[in-house]
């Protein structure tokens, strides 16, 4: 099983290659370079520098979101259209479970967090243990008291999170292993692939969890007038 997985679903972006469970490579880069500018480079770093081309790969994976709207869009339009020439089997995955995958080694309750701006954040709980990922627990602060284990903080929202988590000794996790990157996608996809959880190209879409800045600004505009 070959994975060929994207994430751009916030500032940085990654490629990375995985075959049966084994990372090959990975390319990660944090510029002020767009995506639309650094994702195809490095797809096509991590097949060269392998000797794999994409008739080798049998599913394609990328972080369909929560995320940068923008960001999002370019990742999963990579993949369906790099897809479909072909009709490889793709894997849209959850950005918080890609971002929790840095995690699967530890024991404890790992807290996905990641910066949904204006002072909110998109979350998932995971449970670590014996190297695998639960699915997703419930709420985020609440519920975290309930546990006995060691909490962990990853994503690009967890040191938002950090100090109103000081009262349950929740670890943030050093920048190398915080932030979501390809690898993430590729392991949790490698799941999805198990689990016969692929689709089709023509089927991935992004998972948007609320509607963009400029249409939210749009529909309370024209709230405000119908209420005069």
């Amino acid at each position: 099983m070959l994975i060929l997985a994207l994430d751009s679903s916030a500032a940085p972006a990654s490629a990375a290659l995985l075959e049966d469970g084994k990372i090959l490579s990975e390319f990660y880069i944090n510029t002020k370079q767009t995506h639309s500018q650094t994702l195809m480079p490095m797809v096509e770093s991590v097949l060269k520098l392998t000797n794999k081309t994409l008739d080798d790969v049998t599913c394609m994976a990328v972080s369909a979101g929560p995320g940068s709207f923008t960001g999002v869009r370019i990742g999963v339009s990579c993949v369906k259209g790099l897809s479909m020439t072909r009709n490889i089997p793709c894997a849209g995955v959850s950005t918080l479970r890609a971002m929790a995958e840095n995690a699967r080694q530890l024991t404890g309750i790992v807290c996905a967090v990641m910066d949904a701006r204006c002072g909110q954040v998109y979350n998932a709980l995971f449970r670590a243990e014996d190297g695998k990922l639960t699915l997703p627990i419930a709420e985020l602060l609440e519920e975290c008291r309930t546990f006995t284990e060691k909490t962990y903080l990853v994503g690009d929202g967890a040191e938002l999170c950090y100090k109103t988590f000081a009262a349950i000794r929740a670890e943030l996790l050093l920048p190398q292993l915080r932030f979501q990157r390809a690898s993430g996608v590729a392991m949790a996809a490698q799941e999805m692939v198990e689990n016969g959880q692929t689709i089709t190209p023509d089927a991935l879409m992004p998972i948007y969890l609320r509607l963009p800045q400029a249409e939210r600004e749009l529909k309370a505009k024209n709230a405000q007038k119908n209420n005069k």
